[in-house]
């Protein structure tokens, strides 16, 4: 399963961020695999609209399973998400990213849907 953090570093125990669409990086787990990859999200930043439904598109390219965040997504990026079968979770704001991935294996954050 590939999980993507919203984050503000590039490790563990880097802080979540807690946007979705305008998170600074993300952080991709393959659990299977045990490989975390830093994502870059800047090209976010000059963007005025559409943002959310961007970040859900780079969702699809990289075959995430699962999106982990703080906030949550706004209702175009989430339709998106749940068409495509990719379960967004939220409530990690205040997390590391290892805190957040324990919370979520220990079915301890909230679906968005």
């Amino acid at each position: 399963m590939k999980i993507v953090f919203t984050t503000k570093g590039n490790s563990w125990e880097s802080m979540m961020d807690p946007r979705f669409g305008r998170s600074e990086m993300f952080l991709v787990y393959d659990d299977e695999a045990d490989i975390l990859e830093e994502v870059s999200n800047s090209e976010t930043e000059a963007m005025q609209h559409g943002v959310g439904m961007q970040t859900s598109k780079k969702m699809i390219n990289l075959k995430a399973d699962v999106v982990i965040t703080g906030n949550g997504a706004g209702g175009n990026a989430l339709g998106i998400l749940r068409n495509t079968g990719i379960k967004l979770y939220m409530g990690a704001g205040d997390m590391s990213v290892r805190e957040t991935y324990d919370a979520f294996k220990n079915g301890n954050l909230k679906a968005q849907y």
